[in-house]
This record gives C-alpha cells, sequence and structure tokens, in this order.
C-alpha cells in the first residue's frame, strides 16, 4: 500500500509547521505532563500480580494444572514488557536514569534486553512502515509488500507464501526471537552497559529454570516453558501487529513531513479502558507515534484531540475495531505474499 498523500512541509520543529501547531494544542493541555503515581500504583499492581503466580507455582506443585500459571504468567509477564516500553521511552520520569532503571529491572524479568530494544525501536519511530529504515517490517520470515516477498528464499520463500495461514502460529516464537535477538546483542557487546545487561539476563533466566526443574518434573518443565514462551508470544504479537501492519509502506522516494508519517503509517484500535490496559496502550498507536514520551495513561485523552486536528487538516486519521484490525492485517499480509503462490498470473497481469 502506499499513501494517498504525500505532502511535503518543513522540519518539524518549525515554530509554523502542523506538528508545531499540534505539540502545542496538546502541551497546553497538559497532556505531556509526567504521571508519577500512575505508575507507581500500575507497578505495584504488576508486582502483587507476579508475586500471587509464585506463589501459585509453589502451593500447585508437580501437577499439570501448572500449565495453567503459565498462561496466567505470560499475561503478566507481558504487562511487565508495557512498563519496560513506556520506561525506554523516557514516560515515567523526566531523567535518562530513572527510566533506565526502571527499564533495567523490567527487562531482567522479560528476560528482554533493555538498551536492544530502547535502539532497535527507535530506530522504528523514526521511521515507521519505511522499506528500507524500520526494523519492524524487515522480518525473515515475513514479507509486507509483493516486491519483498519476492526476495525471500529457501524456507522464508515458502512461509512467505502462506504467511497469512502461518501468522498467528508463528507469533508463539515471538517472545523467544525477542530474548534470543537480545542475548546475541548483549554478547556482542552491541549495547552500552554489556555487563550489567548480561547479568540482568542470565541470572534471572537461571532462577526461572532452576525453579522449573526443581518443582516440576521434566516434562512438565518444557511444557511449561513452552507454553509460557508461546502464549506471551502471541500476546505481544497480537498488541503490536494490529499498529503498522497493512497500513501505507513509504520509501525513499516520498518526501513526507513528520506528522503525516506518524499518522498515515499508524492505525489506533477502538475499545474501552479494558483494551487500554490489556493493550498497554498500544491502541492509541497514532498519539504514541506522535508523542512518545507521552505518558500512557494521557493517550485515551490526547486521541480526540488529534484526530480533530487531523480532521482539520486533511489529514487521513485510521481507527478500527480490534478484529478489524486482525482482519485487514491478514488480508494485506495475503496480498503481498499473492507473487509467491500465483507469479506468472501475477507476471502475465502485470504486463
Amino acid at each position: 500500500m502506499r499513501p494517498m498523500t504525500t505532502d511535503t512541509q518543513p522540519a518539524d520543529a518549525r515554530r509554523g509547521s502542523d506538528f508545531a501547531l499540534l505539540a502545542r494544542e496538546i502541551g497546553r493541555a497538559g497532556l505531556l505532563d509526567r504521571r508519577r503515581g500512575y505508575y507507581v500504583l500500575r507497578m505495584a499492581i504488576n508486582v502483587l500480580l507476579l508475586a500471587a503466580g509464585g506463589i501459585a507455582f509453589v502451593l500447585l506443585g508437580d501437577s499439570y494444572w501448572q500449565l495453567l500459571t503459565a498462561v496466567y504468567l505470560a499475561v503478566v509477564f507481558t504487562q511487565f514488557a508495557f512498563i519496560g516500553h513506556d520506561a525506554g521511552h523516557r514516560q515515567i520520569f523526566r531523567s535518562r536514569r530513572g527510566n533506565n532503571v526502571v527499564g533495567y529491572l523490567h527487562g531482567a524479568v522479560t528476560g528482554i534486553s533493555f538498551q536492544w530494544w530502547v535502539a532497535k525501536h527507535n530506530r522504528h519511530h523514526a521511521n515507521p512502515n519505511h522499506e528500507d529504515d524500520d526494523p519492524d517490517i524487515d522480518i525473515p520470515a515475513l514479507a509486507f509488500s509483493r516486491e519483498q516477498s519476492r526476495t525471500k528464499q529457501g524456507i522464508y520463500r515458502w512461509i512467505t507464501k502462506y504467511q497469512a495461514f502461518l501468522f498467528f502460529p508463528l507469533l508463539t516464537l515471538e517472545a523467544v526471537i525477542l530474548r534470543i535477538a537480545g542475548i546475541q546483542a548483549v554478547f556482542r557487546r552491541e549495547v552500552k552497559r554489556p555487563v550489567l545487561e548480561a547479568m540482568l539476563l542470565t541470572v534471572p533466566l537461571a532462577g526461572y529454570l532452576t525453579a522449573l526443574f526443581l518443582v516440576l518434573s521434566p516434562l512438565q518443565a518444557v511444557l511449561f516453558m513452552l507454553v509460557h514462551q508461546g502464549v506471551m508470544g502471541v500476546y505481544l504479537g497480537c498488541c503490536f501487529a494490529p499498529n503498522h501492519k497493512g497500513m501505507p509502506i513509504l520509501t525513499r522516494e516520498e518526501n513526507v513531513d513528520h506528522l503525516r508519517k506518524q499518522v498515515l503509517t499508524s492505525r489506533n484500535i477502538s475499545g474501552g479502558r479494558w483494551l487500554d490496559g490489556m493493550l498497554g496502550g498500544l491502541n492509541y498507536q497514532i498519539e504514541h507515534h506522535l508523542f512518545p514520551h507521552m505518558p500512557r495513561v494521557n493517550l485515551r485523552r490526547a486521541q480526540p484531540v488529534v484526530q480533530a486536528f487531523c480532521a482539520r487538516h486533511g489529514i487521513s486519521y485510521r481507527q478500527c475495531g480490534l478484529f478489524a484490525s486482525y482482519a485487514q492485517v491478514l488480508r494485506h499480509l495475503h496480498d503481498a505474499g499473492a507473487a509467491l503462490r500465483r507469479p506468472t498470473a501475477l507476471a502475465n497481469a502485470a504486463s
């Protein structure tokens, strides 16, 4: 997909740019103010939920009912990941150090390298859905355009061919892939504090494995890990996928100003406050991309301001329900893989 408009604007920092106008409106409403009380409460709740899961694990002991504990802990770990995400964007404290402390600790719980993830995620925010510069659409097993699908080779080519059908099963690997990529970056010393991150990743992992194999039988321990990591991967993927997949993909030839680049490539998910909690505020993807430092709890209030601003300036603002977003994502993936399923017919149609 390509954006219907590629209006160019001066750098968004200029006083008269559309983004500057919107930023002043958002700032006057106090929506960029830190909400430390909210985050303290949120983190306290997460710690209690984690403690409850640990108590349940000990009390259940050697039992296949522990697979339910694995599902529960997958949800709790993902909630920790959301706090790590917010810390990476400096939403919690004004100081980088305070946010880093929170981020490192939450990375230790989830098993995902905090600094590796921040660097990767910042590249995504700078160039969302850019075919050359967004790491989130540079995935070996998936293609997000027909041109991208033609570059796949070997097993990845077969997966891309049927990627719409394989998408949700592949998400079961998401958490493990994030863990492995982070560990690789740490041991290659591609992060700022490799020794600290190595300790924060390996010590909790050793404790996790020790607890599993001490309390459970070997088979139960393996099943617990598969369920825990698989459900966490699906949960993470179901939060990430609706945000940009199936939205316009930008190329180097398209010169789009900051405001339109962020809005045109993002999709919001409509729903109540329960959805805000389940998706960690990522359902307000447009507002989050425009103002990544904005505390998660303020995004709901910012949404009508941004939507009204876009309407006044003729900027397409996409929003739909959760399941409608998944349908759009799957249709887009199916179309992107079409070149591999019937290359001859597509070549004839193009000619």
